[in-house]
């Protein structure tokens, strides 16, 4: 309920309490009853908005889950897609390898790599590393 609606219902109120103490029952018995309508037309604007805010609130909720099953459904079809040309890539990466003769290995999983052994240092880097060792210790104060 709005302060101007609260305002309006509490003036009349006083009217009727006012009138009921000059002895004008009738006059008090019409502000009660107005205060009592407005009150009760009040309350049922109240349930009315709840319910039309319910109602838009359904309404975005559907909208949103539409759009969330297009979007699926967009992603089911563009997998499919996927899948398909991964096959052809595969017929046709198996075409060619039976073409030049060559045997193809389909699971990298299982193939061995070999290791690799790290680089040898040869002596030129070992002497540049420690020539820039003594001048970065050159170059730091003495603590």
């Amino acid at each position: 309920m709005s302060n101007l609606e609260t305002k309006s219902l509490n003036r009349q109120a006083k009217k009727a309490q006012k009138d009921e103490d000059q002895g004008n029952n009738d006059g008090a018995w019409i502000y009660a009853s107005n205060t009592s309508r407005k009150k009760s037309e009040s309350l049922n604007l109240l349930r009315l908005a709840s319910r039309i805010e319910t109602a838009v609130t359904m309404r975005q909720i559907s909208l949103v889950m539409d759009k969330f099953e297009s979007q699926f459904s967009d992603s089911d079809v563009q997998t499919s897609y996927m899948e398909d040309a991964m096959d052809q890539v595969d017929s046709l990466m198996r075409q060619m390898a039976e073409g030049a003769n060559v045997e193809l290995q389909q699971d990298l999983a299982d193939k061995e790599v070999p290791s690799l052994a790290p680089p040898e240092r040869s002596a030129m880097i070992g002497e540049e590393d420690s020539t820039l060792a003594d001048r970065l210790r050159a170059l730091r104060p003495a603590t």
